[in-house]
């Protein structure tokens, strides 16, 4: 009761920041971004376009990936129209195939650019249900696995990127609160739905894969530190964001609900926050591994922190990206089904 309290009120944390701060709040007292390559995924609408926006405005340069060219090129016109000096790169990937990602880092290699700033914050809630085309029910293939691919194989480049500049490299996932849903066995509830769709949920669908989003940081942070890379990934909750909700009135009661529950979500410059927040300001020097809410280290649920799950995950993310989904679930590796 009492977090609510200091939520609704905005109160602010150890940060200085709180649930009200705003992404060009949290990125005032940071460092001038003009030498740091951000590239964000999912930047063409919401949360993700929100904080293109920002850190362009701080004069990082972007690189803006994106399924439609349309979209990502008039994500860039917007950015521009606000930002004229801003560098702007907008590149095809499609994070739920996994060939379109090994092409797209294929050419943003052959740009020589260096990266600084990787943010995984693309994601689908899918009320429909779908196979990717490597075989991976298709929430779970665009939010986490594509993400997980695209990370280490750029991995190499954000280590290299680092030690040249000095500066030291960021990832960011972006979850979400609602992985705490989920608490039964991951592995095995993602086969079961690639297998049959009869036990699809999408509510469901969607706090697995970010359930993996944050079991990813984890693993990620001690293989980060195992290369002696410096670079740091952590994961963020950006909170509910505040949407136009179509709906017939019915009078004070209805209004009042309506009233009440708004006040427990976030405008999109508020939702961004906290991703702002931990890209770039200084005080999140070396921290890697962490979970963050309202732009303050917070808790994940306690199957997100378990390290077993963890490496276990990223054991079979590796078999899928390698091998495929039908090494996984039809033929069940000893340790992981």
């Amino acid at each position: 009761m009492f977090e609510t309290v200091k939520y609704l009120i905005g109160s602010v944390g150890a940060s200085g920041y709180g649930s009200k701060s705003t992404a060009e709040q949290v990125t005032e007292n940071c460092h001038d971004l003009r030498s740091v390559t951000a590239l964000i995924t999912g930047a063409t609408s919401g949360i993700g376009a929100e904080t293109a926006r920002v850190l362009a405005m701080r004069g990082a340069r972007l690189i803006l990936p994106a399924r439609i060219l349309k979209a990502a090129e008039e994500a860039k016109a917007r950015i521009l129209a606000e930002s004229p000096d801003s560098e702007i790169v907008v590149m095809a990937l499609d994070l739920s195939s996994l060939s379109s990602v090994r092409q797209f880092v294929s050419e943003f290699e052959s740009l020589h650019l260096p990266l600084n700033l990787l943010i995984n914050n693309a994601g689908k809630f899918a009320h429909d249900y779908a196979i990717s085309e490597d075989g991976i029910e298709m929430t779970f293939a665009t939010n986490y696995l594509g993400h997980f691919l695209l990370t280490k194989l750029l991995m190499k480049k954000m280590k290299e990127t680092a030690k040249i500049t000095g500066i030291q490299g960021r990832i960011v996932n972006v979850s979400s609160g609602i992985h705490s849903w989920f608490s039964g066995d991951l592995i095995s509830y993602l086969s079961l739905i690639t297998k049959d769709k009869s036990h699809y949920d999408p509510t469901r669908a969607y706090a697995v894969s970010k359930l993996a989003n944050v079991l990813h940081t984890k693993a990620l942070a001690l293989k980060l530190k195992e290369m002696d890379a410096n670079v740091t990934v952590n994961c963020v909750h950006p909170g509910i964001v505040r949407t136009r909700l179509t709906r017939e009135r019915e009078g004070f009661v209805t209004d009042l609900v309506f009233f009440l529950a708004s006040k427990l979500l976030k405008t999109i410059p508020q939702a961004a926050a906290t991703t702002c927040y931990v890209a770039s300001h200084p005080k999140l020097q070396n921290v890697s591994g962490k979970y963050f809410s309202d732009c303050n280290e917070a808790s994940p649920s306690k199957l997100g922190t378990n390290p077993n799950e963890a490496v276990r995950l990223w054991s079979v993310s590796e078999i899928m990206i390698s091998r495929g989904s039908t090494a996984v679930f039809d033929h069940p590796i000893n340790g992981l089904d």
